[in-house]
């Protein structure tokens, strides 16, 4: 577990630009069942390729005219009974964190696992957001 004052800029990060911080498993299941749509669930975290990467990819895929319905995030290492609940509708994927995964009308459409964010640009990860916006948020 983090303390509150290390993580809160990190959740303020995506929450600033519209996220909904998802703390307990309810939420998770609820935000997933009831999003219809689109929703891009962002498993947020500590380690430096969020931070270097993967937030400010999310961001930077915000700049489309094509979006999500639904924006939502969880945090590894802080809330976890929400990363637990959400990594429940990842599988087959294993837990990874950061990871991104988009849902279509609650059924997972695309993921990005750690590996894919790690040595990726910001750039890169935004370019491959709005490829699965394009591509399933019609």
């Amino acid at each position: 577990m983090y303390p509150p004052e290390l993580v809160q800029p990190m959740k303020e990060d995506l929450t600033s630009v519209g996220f909904k911080q998802l703390t307990t498993a309810g939420e998770v299941d609820q935000i997933i069942k009831d999003t219809k749509g689109s929703l891009l669930l962002v498993v947020n975290s500590v380690c430096g390729c969020a931070a270097g990467n993967m937030r400010p990819g999310v961001k930077l895929s915000l700049n489309n005219d094509t979006l999500p319905t639904g924006l939502a995030t969880v945090f590894a290492g802080v809330d976890g009974e929400a990363t637990a609940q959400a990594r429940k509708y990842f599988l087959p994927y294993p837990p990874s964190s950061p990871s991104i995964a988009l849902f279509q009308d609650g059924k997972l459409v695309h993921f990005l696992e750690r590996h894919h964010i790690e040595g990726a640009s910001a750039v890169m990860i935004a370019e491959n957001l709005v490829e699965a916006y394009n591509q399933y948020c019609q």
